[in-house]
């Protein structure tokens, strides 16, 4: 006579296990990625928000400043007069940077939200969140929509992370305090 133990375990490998079910969700995935939507909703989270055609020429305010940027960013990112940092950079000179520039995966219009992957242009997720100002440059063609819209366009073995203003919490008598989780300025340069 088997023990109980032996028994549950024989059943356990006996069982039949069902065949994956497709789950079929009806989000509406249309619309428009909308700047001016997103531009407005990420601007609610008190992120500052420019819309420009020419990324340099939005840069001249980093003058002066000693600033993270990824490896891969575009070079004419890279304008002169800011102590431009690279990779690799210990824990505390990251925190002792004025800020970081990055770009980013996809933004969603609906919910203000920035997605980083840690792809192209956006480094490593503690560039984003040591400095205590992260400026993050949207291509227009990177809004959607929709929350499941954006989702469709990532990759999701990838590190995601959703930046929707700047770090903030509330603690239970709502009191509002920045910076504790991450950057406590967000500006946003989205580019037509």
């Amino acid at each position: 006579m088997a023990s109980a133990r032996e028994e549950i375990l024989q059943r356990i490998r006996n069982a039949q296990v069902p065949a994956a079910v497709p789950v079929v969700r009806g989000y509406n995935q249309t619309g428009s990625g909308s700047i001016e939507l997103f531009a407005e909703r990420v601007a609610d989270y008190r992120a500052i928000v420019h819309v420009v055609t020419n990324v340099p020429e939005s840069l001249e305010a980093l003058k002066g400043k000693r600033i993270v940027a990824p490896q891969d960013v575009p070079a004419e990112w890279l304008v002169d007069g800011v102590t431009w940092l690279h990779e690799p950079l210990t824990i505390d000179e990251l925190d002792q940077a004025d800020g970081v520039l990055t770009g980013c995966a996809a933004a969603i219009a609906d919910t203000g939200t920035i997605v980083l992957d840690a792809g192209e242009a956006q480094g490593r997720r503690a560039l984003t969140l040591l400095p205590d100002y992260h400026l993050c440059v949207v291509r227009a063609d990177q809004i959607a929509a929709s929350v499941p819209e954006a989702l469709q366009r990532l990759d999701p073995t990838r590190p995601l992370t959703f930046i929707s203003g700047p770090s903030a919490t509330s603690d239970i008598e709502l009191s509002r305090v920045e910076g504790v989780h991450g950057p406590r300025t967000l500006e946003v340069l989205i580019v037509t």
